[in-house]
């Protein structure tokens, strides 16, 4: 007997539930286990009122008492997590799941809809209810608090962004003119002075564009200031986890403000792992090998998980190597890359991967990474 139908017989009263979320329409699938009928349902998207009703139908629809506890999904996305948080306060376990783990046909042309989307979701969670988890990831949901505590460390980042962008295009539009000027407070008093190579001024209409970017770049960096003294009233507070954290990793030589506040919002302040091979997969640098018969090949690491520490990760990692030359770490490097211009760019993904798996001891038990210096 299999796991898929001995729960079918052990929960025969549970109602299960996956929703295709749409930015205009939601369509809801129901099912129960040992049952091939799906009820497919579209309401508006974010009406929850609509959604506790259509709950409530497709229970008597199915013969069940409106007691039945309900099973849900949903592919995580850009709705979030507040879904998930409206579920669970009406008493519905929900798991959200990873959309790249679904498996899906590989024909080149297949049917794609909302409605056999939300269909194949719903028996795929009835699958992973049963115990068959193949092609099924689920995503830890943060707490309405550690979600909230990225923010200010994520909008630092959507800030220099904006800050590089904007200056690029600046200087952009500077360089097909043939001039070049440095962007200090006086830029617009000496773009209306600049002259060009046949000694003819700027066209209007080009000045009044470098002007309007200019305004908002100076609003960038207003915005910017802003978050810098943010960030520095929460360090001196030094009164929750990712402050304290912050203050532990910049004690090491390599690791700054902005990296050790990425990676404590985004990492170590709230998930809890328990084994060195969680992390790696948690930010994407684990090994995808390729063997079928007599191809054997790498493909390079996974790319999954969070990006955001996966970039800074080889960002520091190099660093590393600069700023903790007699670390255990660099010295593993150069024995086994350090001769290989193109295997050193392979061997600092495997760098990375020591050095979160090393940082992530060090906040959780105080064991520094061999060899490291740590500030005074």
């Amino acid at each position: 007997m299999t796991a898929v139908t001995r729960h079918a017989e052990s929960t025969p009263h549970t109602l299960f539930m996956a929703l295709e979320l749409g930015s205009t329409t939601w369509k809801l699938a129901f099912s129960r286990a040992g049952d091939d009928h799906v009820r497919v349902r579209t309401m508006l998207a974010r009406d929850v009122e609509r959604l506790r009703d259509e709950i409530a139908k497709a229970k008597a629809r199915f013969d069940l008492p409106t007691e039945t506890p309900v099973r849900s999904c949903y592919e995580a996305g850009r709705d979030g997590f507040w879904v998930h948080r409206a579920l669970l306060a009406d008493g519905i376990q929900n798991v959200v799941v990873d959309p790249a783990s679904i498996a899906v046909d590989r024909r080149a042309r297949r049917a794609k809809t909302d409605r056999l989307d939300a269909i194949a979701l719903v028996r795929q969670l009835i699958n992973a209810t049963g115990g068959d988890r193949r092609g099924w990831r689920e995503v830890h949901v943060p707490s309405c608090q550690a979600e909230a505590d990225r923010q200010l460390q994520r909008e630092w980042d959507v800030c220099r962004a904006d800050r590089t962008r904007v200056r690029n295009r600046i200087q952009g539009l500077l360089a097909t003119q043939g001039l070049r000027l440095t962007l200090t407070g006086d830029f617009p008093e000496r773009l209306a002075r600049v002259r060009l190579w046949d000694d003819n001024p700027l066209a209007p209409e080009l000045v009044a564009r470098l002007t309007r970017e200019w305004t908002q770049l100076r609003q960038i960096e207003t915005r910017r200031a802003a978050i810098v003294r943010a960030r520095r009233a929460r360090l001196a507070a030094h009164t929750d986890t990712i402050a304290q954290q912050v203050t532990q990793l910049t004690q090491l030589r390599g690791i700054g403000v902005t990296g050790a506040l990425t990676l404590s919002s985004e990492l170590f302040a709230w998930r809890a792992f328990t084994n060195p091979r969680q992390i790696g997969a948690c930010v994407g640098l684990t090994p995808t090998p390729y063997r079928s018969d007599q191809t054997i090949r790498e493909q390079g690491i996974s790319r999954s998980g969070n990006r955001r520490v996966r970039a800074l990760s080889i960002e520091l990692a190099w660093k590393w190597l600069q700023w903790q030359p007699d670390s255990a770490l660099t010295r593993w490097f150069h024995d086994h890359f350090g001769r290989h211009h193109r295997a050193r760019r392979i061997g600092i993904v495997a760098v990375a991967r020591k050095l979160l798996i090393a940082l992530w001891r060090y906040v959780e038990t105080g064991q520094i990474p061999a060899g490291a210096i740590v500030r005074a």
